[in-house]
């Protein structure tokens, strides 16, 4: 397990639209969720229906502590509908399937990529 561990988080909002870049290092704890979700749950909150695309970087991200990946969960179960498109650009076979498994918690589309150019250019297109 990588000492060095975190999520950091740019929103950008054009009235309704949302764009979130996430960066994941290192295995994910409970504490970097309890940085992360306040500032997820303030961004969003007061808009009626905001059409929200995530670029996530995993190529850093080893994975989640157990009560990291119930909190991860938590966020999709909570604002899964919101979300149209998530790229997700990784450099692991797990990642691709994990892509896959967060499907099932939003209701707009999962994709990975192994090149972070085509996430930018599908989420933008």
């Amino acid at each position: 397990m990588s000492a060095l561990h975190g999520l950091t988080i740019e929103i950008d909002r054009d009235r309704n639209d949302f764009f979130m870049e996430i960066k994941a290092i290192g295995t994910l704890t409970h504490a970097d969720y309890e940085k992360i979700t306040p500032i997820i749950d303030e961004a969003l909150e007061g808009v009626t229906v905001p059409i929200v695309n995530v670029y996530i970087d995993g190529t850093e991200f080893d994975g989640w502590q157990l009560q990291a990946a119930w909190d991860d969960l938590k966020i999709g179960l909570k604002h899964g509908k919101k979300f149209d498109k998530v790229a997700l650009y990784g450099n692991q076979h797990w990642q691709e399937v994990m892509s896959k498994i967060g499907s099932w918690f939003v209701s707009g589309e999962v994709r990975y990529f192994d090149d972070p150019l085509e996430a930018l250019a599908w989420l933008r297109g």
